[in-house]
């Protein structure tokens, strides 16, 4: 009796656990990256709980996904990130059938994330971005002069531009994979090379600069830009727009810039994809489909600022989102965009031991 009574309170619990994991779905997103007032719309909307947490860095995802059994429903992770673990079997494809909102996606930006995800079987983009160069309008000028090329590789590339801009303070970002391809677009190299011997160009890029370049960091130059202590990084769109909205709240004088250089510019991609062992891929469909609907879209843009691959939301974009084209670039900018695929073992060892040498300065 006392075991059959065991064997019905565990059936029980199973089937409670089962309940429970179709009801709710469980979310893991970049950090402050989402209108919370979406949260709450989307439970109401579909009865289902939503569990969403944060990262901040696309390392710690990666680990959670590789190991598996993360337990979350949707993830979001970087584009050369994706391609890795798609390549290790961690997602599984998604079901056009459950998603009719695919119809909004902005195909110019499907064609350059289908570089990670073939036919984008396994992810729809969530946001993206550009990494190009920020600067502090007025110390640049004062130093440059008027016409100071701002928004070319040439203000951080070309030696005589750097002798000067060190006197204000000038940060690169620590990302061979970032800064490498954009020493290569500067001498006219496919950015998205894996020959070691085309990437060893880019150390006769850096040896005349070094010595100007005040940090290698990926995040302490938001807030110098902000604050003034320096006057050039070279980063992430939207950490520079950051730091500019920083500037204008503070009131400090101090007015930002960015751009993504008119040569080009590496064009980065946030994307939202459903692990293999997801508990619960009906939600994790139905929480995409409500993230691409065109109004919700938007209002994901709005909050955060970044520029998003929905077309159909950009009618419901303020201005200052649309509008801008540090983050809705030209068209003619955005030909001028490149995305770049993650460098295989040995071409990274090569990588690793360069990017150690070009900071080091030896």
């Amino acid at each position: 009796m006392m075991r059959k009574l065991i064997l019905t309170t565990t059936a029980t619990l199973a089937l409670s656990a089962l309940s429970a994991t179709a009801q709710e779905v469980r979310v893991y997103n970049w950090s402050d990256y989402i209108d919370e007032d979406l949260i709450t719309e989307f439970e109401q909307e579909t009865g289902l709980k939503l569990v969403y947490d944060v990262f901040d860095s696309n390392e710690v995802l990666e680990t959670k996904m590789l190991a598996g059994g993360s337990g979350y429903d949707v993830v979001v992770p970087s584009g050369t990130f994706l391609q890795r673990q798609i390549s290790a079997g961690a997602f599984q494809k998604l079901d056009p059938s459950k998603l009719p909102n695919l119809d909004n996606m902005w195909d110019v930006v499907e064609q350059r994330t289908a570089q990670y995800d073939p036919d984008n079987a396994y992810s729809i983009n969530y946001m993206w971005g550009t990494t190009g160069i920020g600067v502090n309008v007025g110390q640049v000028k004062e130093l440059l002069g008027e016409d100071a090329p701002i928004d070319s590789w040439e203000l951080v590339f070309n030696p005589e531009n750097m002798d000067k801009l060190a006197e204000c303070g000038v940060h690169f970002l620590d990302a061979p994979a970032e800064m490498i391809p954009a020493a290569l677009k500067y001498i006219g190299e496919d950015p998205n090379s894996h020959d070691p011997d085309v990437i060893a160009k880019v150390e006769e890029v850096y040896a005349p600069v070094r010595d100007s370049i005040q940090k290698f960091h990926s995040s302490e130059y938001i807030n110098a830009l902000a604050n003034g202590d320096i006057c050039v990084a070279v980063g992430w769109s939207g950490d520079i727009l950051q730091a500019r909205d920083r500037a204008v709240e503070a009131e400090n004088g101090v007015e930002i810039a960015y751009n993504a250089p008119k040569e080009g510019a590496q064009m980065w991609f946030d994307q939202m994809a459903i692990p293999i062992d997801a508990p619960n891929p009906d939600g994790a469909h139905t929480f995409l489909n409500f993230i691409m609907d065109a109004e919700n879209m938007a209002a994901a843009s709005n909050y955060v600022y970044y520029a998003n691959g929905n077309k159909a939301s950009q009618e419901y974009l303020v201005e200052d989102v649309i509008g801008d084209p540090a983050i809705y670039p030209s068209e003619e900018a955005m030909n001028n965009l490149f995305t770049t695929t993650p460098y295989p073992a040995k071409v990274q060892r090569v990588v690793t031991r360069l990017w150690t040498k070009i900071k080091s300065g030896t």
